[in-house]
């Protein structure tokens, strides 16, 4: 599947995410945030950087790991992506949803 965001035409799969994390720009990000009803802070920016970076490394990510990383505390994760913070997150970020989210 395909969508037009940020005015570019990327690969999704059928729930929304990307699947070529390479098309992936912080415009794209921002247009996400946006359908997710989220204004994009320098702390929601700190977590998108830290949950592409475990994506690069190939590690897992859940929300215990992510309330673990000392980037962000599990109750601030869920006030600054207060639907599904995992999911939404990393929507935003352009990775595949986790296998962690059902």
């Amino acid at each position: 599947m395909e969508k037009t965001i940020a005015g570019r035409t990327i690969a999704v799969n059928e729930e929304g995410y990307m699947t070529n994390f390479g098309e992936w720009n912080k415009e794209i990000g921002e247009s996400l945030a946006k359908e997710a009803q989220i204004d994009l802070s320098q702390r929601h920016w700190d977590i998108i950087k830290y949950i592409q970076d475990e994506f690069k490394k190939e590690s897992p990510l859940s929300i215990r790991k992510i309330g673990k990383s000392g980037v962000v505390d599990i109750k601030e994760f869920y006030a600054l992506f207060p639907n599904a913070p995992l999911k939404t997150a990393t929507k935003i970020a352009g990775i595949p949803k986790p296998a962690s989210c059902i």
